[in-house]
């Protein structure tokens, strides 16, 4: 009898679990992911980090969403209110979180060449010097992953 209790408590709870996401669901149309990394340039280092992201990762940004390992990719400013927070986002917008978080060695090959073709060097040694500059730029604040929905129309 215990049993049969405990069996139709856990069956309860997994209806209303899936009954909560379905009525989610109801609300809005689930679409790609973003991933997001803030950073506050350190004073006097927002020009030059600028120069940088044109310089380096625009053009890798670029050639990812051509090649399709990307679907597109943004920067943000914001002002620098909190001396804790952020005033450059960079976010890069992927099909699927899988997409955004998970290792994939073929990805990484194609990632790998672009960056070999931008730095103009496959010598990973080299990309690091030339990619160093940047740490004294900014201050790497966090990131986050998050899903883009668009909401459905009332009825």
């Amino acid at each position: 009898m215990k049993i049969r209790s405990v069996a139709a408590g856990v069956a309860l709870a997994l209806f209303a679990a899936a009954g909560g996401a379905a009525m989610a669901q109801e609300h809005y149309t689930e679409g790609p992911v973003w991933s997001v990394t803030l950073m506050r340039t350190n004073d006097g280092q927002f020009d030059n980090y600028m120069e940088f992201l044109r310089a380096n990762w625009l053009p890798n940004m670029a050639e990812g969403k051509k090649q399709g390992l990307i679907l597109d990719y943004k920067v943000f400013v914001a002002d620098l209110n909190d001396p804790n927070g952020w005033n450059v986002g960079l976010a890069v917008l992927n099909s699927s979180f899988g997409k955004a978080l998970d290792y994939n060695a073929d990805d990484e090959k194609k990632w790998d060449a672009i960056t070999a073709k931008t730095m103009k060097t496959a010598d990973k040694d080299k990309q690091d010097e030339m990619s160093k500059p940047r740490f004294s730029m900014r201050t790497f604040v966090r990131t986050y992953v998050s899903r883009e929905v668009t909401l459905k129309p009332m009825p």
